[in-house]
């Protein structure tokens, strides 16, 4: 099994795994979200309807829906439950995280483990150098280059779709474009219902190599429709927690721990320049400063331009 290369910035964890160098798959746990896999003592708060949809909640006020409504158990019984998707930002942030009962004691998620990296360090470290800052700008705006084409991905409620356009012939274009999306899938961490558009390659055989393309380049466990002769094709794989480009939807937020890791990277006291939207997302977050003075060796201090774009943020010596 590749070893996963962990950053452990501030406001997140930033966890990579490659092959000959370059991402093939990438995890940002955020701050705050409790992840999939962890066990909570909760109590009932809706038992829902026809045995779906109930809703437990935690101490904290945190709702999790149950998909499958536990039988026998009344409203306000206390129970313990399983996180099996976290909280996704993005174009529907009022779903709550999905969870499961289960008989297992209270306990934390299991962590990442792999090589963990050294943060800040001055200079590109193997996740700069590995390509982390051209993925985070897919994540950013959903568009993948590949040899003899783009891939342009956006997320909506009902699934992800992916669009796959080029200068190549339709036959030699839905091949490549297939086996470039399955590998933006797996790097961008997209799960759940996934649809790809390809051209138009009129042959059985084309739409069959297509389909073989995905299967070659995306791990299991997924299942897919075949390519059908407009050139659409289905993906469901399991979700678990947000794909980076629904990390990135919440833009000021992923746009301000950006920033402070690109801050931590010089040493002495920092001032950060930002759009006004990302330096009030870091002035909510009073602890991370106190880490960045802490690292960087000196007092962190913060400048508002709103001349700048939300993406055009930079530290400079105080």
């Amino acid at each position: 099994m590749a070893e996963w290369l962990i950053e452990r910035g501030i406001g997140e964890i930033r966890a990579v795994q490659l092959d000959d160098g370059a991402i093939v798959e990438a995890r940002v746990e955020i701050e705050g979200v409790i992840p999939a896999g962890t066990v909570l003592g909760a109590r009932l708060t809706d038992v829902g309807q026809a045995g779906r949809n109930a809703v437990a909640s935690t101490a904290d006020g945190a709702a999790y829906l149950l998909p499958k409504a536990p039988g026998g158990v009344t409203h306000g019984a206390a129970l313990t439950i399983e996180v099996v998707r976290e909280a996704i930002p993005g174009v529907e942030p009022w779903k709550r995280p999905l969870a499961r009962v289960t008989d297992r004691p209270p306990a934390p998620a299991a962590t990442l483990s792999g090589r963990e990296m050294d943060f800040p360090a001055p200079g590109p470290n193997a996740l700069t150098e590995a390509g982390w800052d051209e993925l985070i700008e897919q994540a950013r705006t959903g568009v993948v280059a590949f040899a003899g084409g783009t891939l342009r991905i956006a997320t909506t409620p009902a699934m992800t779709l992916i669009d796959v356009d080029g200068q190549l012939a339709p036959a030699e274009l839905a091949v490549a474009g297939a086996a470039a999306a399955a590998r933006a899938i797996r790097r961008l961490g997209i799960g759940g219902s996934i649809g790809i558009d390809l051209p138009t390659a009129g042959a059985k055989s084309a739409r069959q190599a297509a389909a073989a393309a995905i299967d070659q380049q995306l791990p299991q466990p997924f299942e897919r429709t075949a390519v059908n002769g407009f050139g659409f094709v289905q993906i469901v794989r399991p979700r678990s927690r947000p794909s980076l480009l629904e990390i990135w939807s919440d833009r000021t937020s992923a746009e301000a721990r950006a920033l402070l890791r690109v801050a931590a990277s010089g040493p002495g006291p920092r001032r950060l320049v930002a759009h006004p939207a990302v330096i009030a997302v870091i002035e909510r977050n009073p602890g991370w400063l106190e880490a960045l003075a802490r690292q960087v060796g000196g007092a962190v201090t913060l400048r508002s331009d709103p001349a700048l774009a939300i993406s055009a943020g930079h530290a400079e010596p105080a």
